[in-house]
């Protein structure tokens, strides 16, 4: 039997209990290597700025998923639905449905992009406030983001006019 990976719902914020639990569980009834292979929760690095300081922290892609390759039986669904935390798996009707080898595929991926280069929480058109520098306090729009540079160019209306200026990522935040 080829194993799949398929996607299990989680209660909010205990993805990491459930795989802990997932993983002590089936190593004590022998279903861990046998059936249960592997488990993801996947987290991309993402920058952030806080207080001036430019930080990368992980933040998960699925928030409230595991995502486990395993072979799927009848003993296997329901000791997994089972574990204190799980809500269920992504299914069609009653049935758990595998996840597709591409998107698995493009799910690592895109976990190794964002350690070569963390995720830049900033797009064109987001609101901003400046935090710091002669602009603090002004509210802006972004028009640019130059990701390499960690730079954004920020239009602020200053005497009644959009005046583009450029900014590094730490000297703005959300609004």
């Amino acid at each position: 039997m080829r194993s799949s990976w398929y996607a299990v719902h989680t209660l909010a914020g205990h993805e990491k209990k459930v795989r802990r639990l997932l993983e002590r569980i089936a190593a004590n009834e022998g279903l861990w290597e046998r059936e249960i292979f592997e488990m993801l929760i996947p987290e991309e690095e993402v920058l952030r700025t806080r207080e001036g300081r430019r930080t990368v922290t992980l933040r998960k892609v699925f928030p409230g998923y595991v995502l486990i390759r395993m072979n799927l039986t009848e003993e296997t669904e329901l000791f997994i639905k089972r574990i204190p935390g799980v809500t269920g798996f992504v299914s069609s009707g009653k049935k758990p449905v595998p996840m597709e080898d591409s998107e698995i595929q493009a799910i690592m991926t895109r976990l190794e992009e964002s350690r070569e280069r963390p995720h830049v929480p900033w797009q064109r058109g987001d609101s901003v406030r400046i935090v710091e520098g002669p602009f603090a306090d002004f509210p802006g729009k972004i028009e640019e983001v130059i990701a390499d540079r960690q730079k954004l160019k920020v239009l602020l209306t200053i005497f009644g006019r959009d005046t583009p200026v450029e900014l590094d990522f730490t000297q703005v935040e959300k609004v």
